[in-house]
């Protein structure tokens, strides 16, 4: 499998009044297209600053960090912005959903963002995905009508309906009781085994942790392990 995501020597700084925080030291990692990957650690060992530099959201201070062989810090503003759009996929502990829309507007947002289907195509693509997470009773009902589960189930097809390369995935099971939790885990690992999709999660939650196929841990910004664990999915499947 070629690689999806690199990132070369990468050191992410950030200042602190008169004094710099070093959330991330020297860092080399690289992520293979397809894989269900977590990144583990205690809070402040850097989980979610890697993810932000992944997904666009900031870039180094120092190295190099590439999705599908563009090095973000060589981008305009306009092609980070379609780099976000369209080869990645977002999913928040939070949800981040439209209060005032419906299911079906809720994940059809990022295609009026991209605005390169007709509304006929559109309706297609969303009433696919909303039932590929089994929702489609629920397709005009709001969030709040929702449960914690349906909701992330929501964030799930609005992440996956632009058909994204990669899907970034910070604590997602974290508002969810346990067996809710273990469900959304595995939907999404059937996503990843159905579509390809590269699965890259931030988490300190034992449930995902035992079905990722590679655990990259980090303490004080610096990869202290790196398991790549194919077998244990075939044991758990």
């Amino acid at each position: 499998m070629s690689a999806i995501v690199e990132l070369r020597s990468v050191d992410k700084d950030y200042p602190l009044g008169n004094t710099v925080v070093k959330a991330l030291k020297g860092i080399d990692l690289t992520i293979r297209r397809g894989e269900f990957t977590t990144i583990a650690g205690p809070s402040g060992s850097g989980k979610t600053t890697v993810l932000n530099l992944i997904g666009c959201i900031d870039i180094p201070t120092r190295g190099q960090v590439l999705i599908d062989g563009q090095s973000t810090s060589e981008l305009s503003d306009s092609e980070l912005t379609d780099l976000r759009l369209h080869k990645l996929g977002f999913i928040f502990q939070s949800f981040n959903l439209i209060d005032v829309l419906d299911v079906f507007h809720n994940v059809e947002f990022p295609l009026l963002l991209q605005g390169e289907l007709s509304k006929a195509e559109r309706k297609k693509r969303v009433e696919e995905m909303v039932e590929k997470v089994d929702l489609t009773p629920q397709l005009t009902q709001r969030p709040n009508e929702l449960s914690g589960g349906q909701r992330q189930r929501v964030a799930i097809a609005r992440a996956l309906v632009t058909q994204p390369q990669i899907v970034m995935a910070d604590e997602p099971t974290a508002n969810l009781d346990s067996t809710t939790g273990r469900n959304i885990i595995d939907l999404m690992r059937h996503i990843n085994q159905t579509m390809d999709t590269t699965f890259i999660f931030s988490s300190h939650d034992p449930k995902i942790i035992e079905r990722a196929e590679r655990v990259i841990e980090l303490v004080d910004g610096q990869v202290s392990h790196d398991e790549h664990r194919e077998v244990l999915e075939e044991a758990t499947a």
